[in-house]
């Protein structure tokens, strides 16, 4: 069957697929590796939280919205790779044994000006569950080859040199989020993109050649294999929460311990270079906003930006997102 390409696109096209069902064991799966949350973990813990039940984690929902999106449309065109989401939300939470849809409609499409190759089809996503709502929306771009046109790969200069990356032991105390300071970075740590896990996210969410297959990847625009940037955003979570365990620790030998509750979504972000199997990413975040909650009393909402660099020091990733915040210590 012949792909579909950026020329057989138009505005107000739709693509469907799924259910895809999320098993209480993927979802723990995927906690455990990257969202280590209590909400996401055991169903006592989570009855403790600001959520109050077992809950899959938003970067999971958004990483299944991939696979659906690879089902319904990508999959089965040329497609390039996406440059980023503009926006996100994360409307209801999912549940174990939720059964999720993807409905995908052509919102704008674009040739490039400066490469006649390809063009940009701006999409847009609702993910849904069994009784038909919604439980994410996004709106994103993403890039499409021409009819006829015949990939360039490019000049891919591949970190071979396999070594652990030590896990950092710097702690800072972890203010409640009335007190926080904005402006203040927090480094989150580095970790190194391994082939076999690369090829492991693919398989499960993400499943595009360039992701997939190091021979395939290097006949493809990318030139070697990269991973999905929906594994480079759930690294930068597994990273927070490693920092922040750290941060966490120390601030419970003094005192009572804020909580985190969860994202409602995030915007603008951007996966401005690939990374590819061998990489050593470094993520940093920045608190650029707070606010008290109206309707959560003693929590508030979080606006922190977020940033990510390979080993060359070349940015290769950032957005802005949001997340809930105890405001201040219980009355």
């Amino acid at each position: 069957m012949a792909l579909l390409t950026f020329d057989d696109l138009a505005p107000g096209q739709e693509y469907t697929a799924g259910p895809v069902i999320v098993t209480r064991e993927a979802m723990v799966g995927f906690a455990r590796e990257y969202d280590p949350q209590p909400f996401h973990l055991d169903e006592a813990a989570a009855a403790k939280t600001f959520v109050g039940t077992l809950i899959g984690s938003g970067w999971q929902t958004a990483a299944f919205g991939m696979r659906l999106l690879a089902e319904a449309l990508v999959g089965r065109a040329t497609s390039m790779g996406s440059p980023g989401i503009d926006r996100l939300r994360w409307l209801k939470p999912v549940l174990p044994g939720d059964a999720l849809s993807a409905t995908i409609r052509v919102e704008d499409v674009r040739a490039s000006a400066t490469k006649p190759d390809r063009g940009i089809a701006r999409l847009s996503m609702t993910l849904t569950d069994a009784v038909g709502e919604a439980v994410m929306t996004q709106g994103f771009a993403v890039m499409f080859a021409r009819a006829g046109a015949v990939q360039t790969p490019r000049a891919v200069a591949l970190d071979t040199v396999s070594a652990p990356v030590a896990e950092a032991q710097d702690a800072e105390l972890f203010p409640y989020l009335g007190e926080a300071e904005i402006g203040r970075v927090r480094a989150l740590g580095a970790h190194r993109f391994e082939a076999d896990a690369v090829v492991g996210f693919a398989k499960a969410y993400d499943p595009q050649p360039f992701h997939l297959d190091p021979e395939a990847a290097r006949a493809t625009h990318f030139g070697a294999l990269c991973a999905s940037g929906w594994q480079t955003a759930a690294v930068w979570m597994k990273r927070l929460h490693a920092t922040f365990a750290r941060d966490l620790a120390l601030t419970a030998r003094s005192g009572p311990v804020p909580q985190l509750g969860p994202s409602p979504g995030f915007k603008d972000m951007r996966w401005l270079r690939p990374v590819y199997a061998g990489d050593t990413i470094s993520y940093a975040c920045r608190l650029i906003d707070r606010r008290a909650s109206a309707s959560r009393p003693g929590w508030g909402i979080a606006t922190h930006h977020n940033t990510a660099h390979n080993q060359r020091g070349e940015p290769v990733f950032e957005f802005t997102g949001s997340v809930f915040w105890q405001w201040a210590p219980p009355r």
